[in-house]
C-alpha cells in the first residue's frame, strides 16, 4: 500500500512520526501552512515559518525516504489579527518557489469580515499563481460555513476542480462533491472523521475526487491514520486499486495541477500517473 498524505502538519511531529510513516508505506506528504497554536505577532515570524516548510521540513522528511511539499498562506484564525494581514504581502515570494504545490490553507475559521478579505485575496493570489487552492471549513457552524466557502469560490473564478474543500463530514460532503469541487476528509483518533465513518463516505460518494488526510498536528492526533483508512476499506470489500487511487492517485492528481509535484526517487510506481503534472528530477 503506498500513501500520500495530501494534508498532514509535521512541523508538529517527531522523527520517530517519520520513521513510523515510511514502514506504513506513506512515501509523499503535503504539508499545508497553518495556526501553530501560539499567537504570531508580526510577519517576520511566518517567513520564518515559511523558510521551515520549504526548507527544513523536505530535508528532513527526505532522510526516510519521504517526498515533502508545502502549501503557503495566511491561515484564517490569523488573518483576523491586524498585526498579521501584513503577511498576504509576502506570499508571493513563496508562491514562486518550486516545492509549493498549493495556496492553503485558507478560508474561515469564525467567518468574520478580516477572513472574507483574506480568503478573497488568497484565491485571486492561486489564480495569479496557477496554482490549487486547499481551504479550511470552520470547526464550528460547519454547514453554514461550507456553503459560505462554496459561493466564495465561485465568486472567485478558480475552477472548482482546482480546489479542494477540506475537513469535511457527513452533512457537507454532498454539496461539496456537487459544486465539483474536491472533498478533503480529515482522519482523527477521537474527532472530526473516523476510518469507518470514512469507508461509508466513499461507499456513498464513490472514489472521485475524495482527499483522504492525517491532518496530523499538535493536538490529538494520528499520522498512521490514513493507513488505517487503507486497511478499513479493504476489509470493507474496497480492491487494492480502490485503496491506491484514494490514497495515492487522486492526491496526485489533485497537487500535480501545481506542475511542481515531485516524485522522483520514489520508484517507477509512485513516478507515474497518467495525466498529471508532475516534475521530474530535482526539486
Amino acid at each position: 500500500m503506498r500513501i500520500f498524505d495530501p494534508h498532514i502538519h509535521m512541523t508538529s511531529r517527531t522523527t520517530d512520526d517519520y520513521r513510523a510513516m515510511a514502514a506504513a508505506g506513506i512515501r509523499a506528504v503535503v504539508e499545508p501552512a497553518f495556526w501553530l497554536g501560539q499567537p504570531r505577532t508580526n510577519p517576520g515570524s511566518f517567513a520564518d515559518y515559511f523558510d521551515s516548510l520549504v526548507g527544513w521540513e523536505p530535508y528532513r522528511a527526505g532522510q526516510f525516504g519521504i517526498r515533502h511539499h508545502a502549501t503557503i498562506a495566511l491561515n484564517p484564525k490569523e488573518a483576523n489579527d491586524p498585526r498579521c494581514r501584513p503577511v498576504l504581502d509576502l506570499l508571493p515570494r513563496y508562491l514562486d518557489k518550486d516545492g509549493v504545490v498549493a495556496v492553503g490553507e485558507i478560508g474561515y475559521d469564525s467567518m468574520t469580515p478580516e477572513e472574507d478579505e483574506a480568503f478573497a485575496v488568497q484565491l485571486a493570489l492561486a489564480v495569479e499563481y496557477e496554482l490549487p487552492a486547499l481551504v479550511h471549513t470552520p470547526h464550528r457552524d460547519k454547514a453554514r460555513g461550507t456553503e459560505r466557502t462554496l459561493a466564495v469560490v465561485a465568486e472567485s473564478g478558480i475552477e472548482p476542480g482546482r480546489v479542494v474543500v477540506d475537513h469535511l463530514n457527513e452533512v457537507t460532503v454532498k454539496i461539496v462533491q456537487d459544486s465539483g469541487c474536491w472533498m478533503g476528509f480529515s482522519i482523527y483518533p477521537e474527532t472530526k472523521m473516523s476510518p469507518p465513518r470514512m469507508v461509508e463516505i466513499l461507499r456513498a460518494h464513490g472514489l472521485d475526487r475524495m482527499l483522504v488526510n492525517s491532518a496530523a498536528d499538535w493536538g490529538h492526533s494520528d499520522p498512521l491514520l490514513t493507513r488505517a483508512t487503507g486497511e478499513a476499506m479493504l476489509a470493507a470489500g474496497f480492491t487494492d486499486d480502490d485503496v491506491d487511487k484514494v490514497l495515492w492517485r487522486n492526491p496526485v492528481e489533485f497537487y500535480g495541477q501545481s506542475g511542481r509535484l515531485d516524485l522522483s526517487d520514489l520508484g517507477p510506481a509512485a513516478d507515474t500517473f497518467e495525466g498529471s503534472s508532475i516534475k521530474r528530477g530535482g526539486s
